[in-house]
């Protein structure tokens, strides 16, 4: 599932969803704010690891590993 990665004008991140499930968070984004990557990442877990990774973050820890790690379910119809 894509996620963004957008930074507003003074430098601040906003990372969410890609697509309609995102449009609530970049709503809230002030003029200026640019699109900076698309993260692909099939858990909530695996999208903060990349997003930690990209911004040298270190390693990132989560309270709820089981919960985080759990596959993200998708509307497909196959």
């Amino acid at each position: 599932m894509p996620h963004e990665l957008w930074v507003d004008p003074e430098g601040l991140d906003l990372y969410c969803l890609a697509g309609p499930e995102g449009d609530a968070a970049r709503a809230r984004l002030p003029n200026g704010a640019h699109l900076e990557m698309v993260i692909e990442a099939e858990s909530h877990f695996d999208a903060m690891t990349k997003y930690y990774e990209y911004r040298g973050y270190g390693t990132y820890q989560s309270s709820y590993p089981d919960l985080d790690k759990r596959l993200y379910q998708t509307n497909d119809k196959n």
